[in-house]
């Protein structure tokens, strides 16, 4: 569980994926916007190499790249030990240089510090980064069988470990802001957890979260996000120990507020909620500040009737948008940071 508090008051930030094309351009917005807790931008629509599943695949094992399908798969290979050996031989030595994400595959990590180094000396809280969960990273990638690694022992570990490792190395390098890091583990394939198609287990689970969990919070002192954007058994998020949990608050406000005990104890625990109000997919797109701060005291008001202080549940909220905005038109995407900045604003100043 958390042991770290931090106010938040409502500062906000963003998931990850945007529909833009131009790195700069973005990134300043994304400065503008959220000057507080900015996050680097993913450029999915702007190449293969900034899917999800694929820019986080350098430097791990046996991994082979396919661009049309823009899809990750186990290369056959007759040097399968060899790779194994030579990726652990620079995980066990700390090589974070060697797991770096590069420029091609990740410009928005660059191009954001960048920006942040030439500005005036302003101090600024936090920057946000963020990285495909173990558990969803595994589940879309097939073996030689074409079996999920989920059930391949020796490459999910493998796997997790790079993931561990590549995650560290985006740790220290958004730490070169001077700014507080938080990094969120995206895990988008939660949301089918606990149906007939679920192929893991609830332990199994919070054992690979906690991997990456505990790996990054032993060799740093970064903030640890956990972020789902369907509706999930949040009792076995939070028990697998991230510093934040970040949810659908448009969609699943209801769903997400049923786990009163464990999201209490969570909050009691220091931890800290990330509410995704600024909906991605499906919305009429005729929302306001207005209406959006009257959804978001519902789920408030549940909290305060719990026993949380109105000012706990304000220093233990961030805002952020449903989900990535990668599949949003670009003024889309524009008016929804807007919206969320205004929102955060609004709440900030009361």
């Amino acid at each position: 569980m958390p042991n770290r508090t931090f106010d938040f008051n409502f500062l906000a930030t963003g998931i990850g994926s945007v529909p833009f094309q131009d790195v700069a351009a973005t990134c300043r917005d994304i400065l503008h916007h959220f000057p507080d807790m900015p996050f680097w931008p993913q450029f999915v629509q702007r190449s293969y190499a900034e899917d999800m599943y694929i820019q986080y695949s350098e430097g791990l094992p046996l991994l082979e790249v396919n661009e049309k399908k823009r899809c990750l798969s186990i290369r056959s290979s007759g040097e399968r030990e060899a790779e194994l050996v030579s990726f652990y031989d620079r995980f066990l030595a700390h090589d974070t240089d060697y797991f770096e994400i590069s420029r091609d595959y990740g410009p928005g990590i660059y191009e954001l510090l960048e920006l942040i180094g030439q500005a005036d000396c302003i101090e600024r809280q936090f920057i946000k980064g963020q990285t495909i969960g173990p558990v969803t990273f595994a589940a879309g990638i097939a073996d030689l069988d074409g079996k999920s690694v989920l059930h391949n022992p020796e490459l999910l570990e493998a796997l997790v470990n790079g993931l561990a490792i590549k995650a560290l190395w985006q740790v220290r390098k958004l730490g070169e802001s001077g700014r507080k890091t938080i990094i969120f583990l995206d895990e988008p394939y939660l949301s089918g957890f606990g149906s007939a198609f679920s192929p893991i287990e609830r332990h199994e689970v919070i054992s690979l979260l906690q991997k990456v969990i505990e790996y990054l919070k032993e060799r740093s002192d970064t903030l640890i996000g956990i972020h789902c954007c369907g509706n999930t058994d949040w009792s076995m998020v939070i028990d697998s120990g991230p510093d934040i949990i970040n949810f659908d608050a448009f969609e699943f406000m209801d769903y997400f507020l049923l786990y009163s005990n464990d999201i209490l104890r969570f909050l009691k625990a220091g931890g800290t909620v990330a509410w995704g109000i600024i909906p991605t997919a499906g919305s009429a797109g005729d929302e306001s500040a207005d209406n959006l701060e009257d959804r978001l005291f519902q789920g408030f008001k549940r909290m305060y009737e719990w026993g949380i202080d109105p000012d706990v549940v304000a220093e233990r909220s961030i805002l952020t948008p449903a989900c990535g905005m990668g599949t949003m038109t670009p003024e889309e995407s524009q008016n929804g940071m807007h919206l969320l900045s205004r929102l955060s604003g609004n709440l900030r100043n009361r």
